[in-house]
């Protein structure tokens, strides 16, 4: 008999042990797969990770921990109805992330549909559900940065992408479902990510973070381009974000899976906005190099649309009860060139 018709056909024993899973989906992106190699580090065994690993090195962003199981995002419901019960908690962080993808169809169903089977799933099997938001959300920055969660306020947002509008269409579902009584997770959060650096983003090409962009910039020609300011009130260099280390957003994970009683909208950032100038000198600095800085044009097709400030409220997170430290800027560009970006192996 064939090998693998005695295995369908065998009967099957149950599992040595009795345990529960965390899945996580987006394991092998950039925010999840840092998750992943977060709970590992803790003692985790049961991790199912959920994803589309592609032809390129996507797959090294998991290549160093132990995992529970491999499942791909159209398979994930059957999944989960198969192990009703054995789920500890869902972290969706996947999502199609590029600000510039145009197939708004192919956003809808990774960023939303999906999103919205599992809250459902959750709210029916009582599992904890933690989500990516994001802080593109916010748009124009016209209705400020304030991660008030009521459908109120949410309405006032006007996303300036397909990808920003496909998150908040979510965060406004939510809402809608918990302003109106409905069923819910027992726990849920949605984290309004700001502008996240750090390992395991190297499969993002032309979306990656400016720190490797301005890290490959100096290797290759011994200085950075940043663009000039069309912002009279800024100088060049001078446009602010709010740059938060991949590691604090991790942390905020965490604490959440311990504090099962805070559910809501937060942002995700460091609460203090920092200009890319500080940030190409910080590559510079980790680099023990003086800094040398070009600055071009913006190109026109994004000139009108870009924004020149960010910066994440934080008062709804602390009012919570989390009272972890952010990571400065030039800590965590020191530590991401040093230990990451200039190792022969970069992964975490």
């Amino acid at each position: 008999m064939p090998i693998g018709l005695y295995l369908q056909l065998a009967p099957q024993k149950e599992a040595p042990y009795n345990t529960t899973m965390i899945i996580v989906t987006g394991a092998a992106g950039f925010i999840g797969s840092n998750l992943v190699a977060a709970l590992a580090a803790r003692g985790e065994r049961e991790i199912v990770v959920c994803d589309h690993l592609g032809s390129d090195d996507k797959w090294r962003n998991l290549s160093k921990h132990e995992l529970a199981d491999f499942i791909e995002p159209e398979d994930l419901l059957y999944f989960l109805d198969g192990h009703d019960g054995g789920i500890e908690a869902i972290y969706h962080m996947g999502a199609i992330s590029s600000t510039i993808e145009t197939d708004a169809d192919l956003i809808m169903d990774n960023n939303f549909r999906l999103s919205l089977d599992l809250w459902n799933w959750c709210a029916v099997h009582q599992v904890p559900f933690i989500y990516a938001s994001s802080a593109a959300t916010y748009g124009d920055r016209t209705a400020g940065f304030d991660d008030d969660g009521s459908c109120a306020a949410l309405a006032k947002l006007q996303p300036m992408n397909a990808y920003g509008w496909s998150k908040h269409l979510f965060d406004r579902r939510v809402a809608r479902m918990v302003a109106d009584g409905a069923k819910t997770p027992p726990q849920w959060a949605g984290l309004k990510f700001f502008n996240v650096y750090g390992p395991n983003e190297y499969h993002k090409g032309g979306q990656q973070s400016v720190v490797p962009q301005i890290f490959k910039q100096i290797q290759e020609t011994g200085k950075a381009n940043l663009f000039k300011s069309h912002n009279p009130n800024y100088e060049d260099g001078g446009q602010l974000r709010d740059f938060i280390w991949v590691g604090d957003c991790v942390d905020v994970m965490l604490w959440l899976s311990e504090n099962r009683d805070v559910s809501g909208l937060f942002n995700c950032g460091t609460g203090t906005a920092r200009s890319f100038k500080d940030l190409a000198e910080a590559v510079f600095a980790a680099l023990d190099k003086k800094p040398k800085i070009t600055y071009i044009p913006t190109p026109e097709n994004i000139r009108d649309k870009y924004q020149y400030f960010t910066e994440a409220n934080m008062d709804r997170l602390r009012g919570a009860g989390f009272n972890g430290g952010a990571t400065s800027l030039e800590d965590g560009v020191k530590r991401y060139v040093q230990d990451f970006l200039l190792a022969e192996d970069p992964y975490c």
